[in-house]
């Protein structure tokens, strides 16, 4: 079995608080119950000061693997990274949505536009140039 991480964070900073990481082989999922009963960190804290964000086994592995950092945006509360900047390796963390949906976005709106060009080149202009 599969099991994904559990991002347990902080309500008011979106500071994360414990991440339980990813399993698989012969694990059980827990409960939120289960997870404050063991972890200390949890257990110690009023339990309207933080929640939890569950991912599915692998979800965003390559965001994980290549940033310096997360939070969780406590407003949208959805998993923001900071990436390194070699260029400025003492910088101050910049916090944005995953790069994997960055690049799935983006190539969304490359194929509109993709779409709309071959719609003026093929459709549009001979209209307007009489055919030419």
């Amino acid at each position: 079995m599969e099991v994904g991480r559990k991002i347990y964070y902080d309500l008011a900073t979106g500071n994360v608080l414990l991440d339980t990481g990813e399993r698989q082989g012969a694990v059980v999922p827990t409960t939120v119950d289960q997870d404050i009963a063991v972890y200390t960190v949890l257990s110690e804290r009023n339990r309207e000061t933080f929640d939890v964000i569950e991912l599915a086994y692998g979800q965003f592995a390559q965001d994980f693997a290549s940033c310096s950092g997360y939070r969780v945006n406590p407003e949208t509360k959805t998993l923001e990274y900071s990436y390194p900047d070699p260029g400025v390796p003492e910088a101050e963390p910049v916090f944005q949505a995953p790069l994997s949906e960055q690049v799935n976005d983006l190539k969304q709106k490359l194929d509109i536009q993709d779409a709309v060009i071959e719609d003026l080149m093929f459709n549009i202009i001979p209209s307007l140039t009489g055919g030419m």
